[in-house]
């Protein structure tokens, strides 16, 4: 559930966005909690997906709210991917 690519987060509604970082830092709480506590965690590899997923929509939220006028053709250069 926490795999979430750059994407699919900019294919999101603002809201939606809100609700899904909001789940996701929940449940990377859960597991954290349960980690101090000294319980073994299933999927150790979980807490990094959620972390990651948690970056990416913070950093896609802050890339819309601070550059509204770069080009579509500008953004597939920074996330790295072919022009035209």
């Amino acid at each position: 559930m926490a795999v979430i690519k750059p994407k699919d987060v900019r294919g999101m509604k603002p809201e939606e966005r809100m609700k899904r970082l909001g789940e996701f830092r929940l449940e990377l709480s859960k597991l954290k909690g349960s980690s101090a506590v000294g319980a073994s965690i299933k999927e150790p590899g979980k807490v990094k997906e959620l972390r990651k997923a948690v970056a990416r929509i913070l950093t896609i939220n802050k890339e819309e709210t601070s550059v509204p006028n770069m080009t579509k053709k500008k953004i597939k250069k920074f996330e790295g991917g072919k022009e035209g």
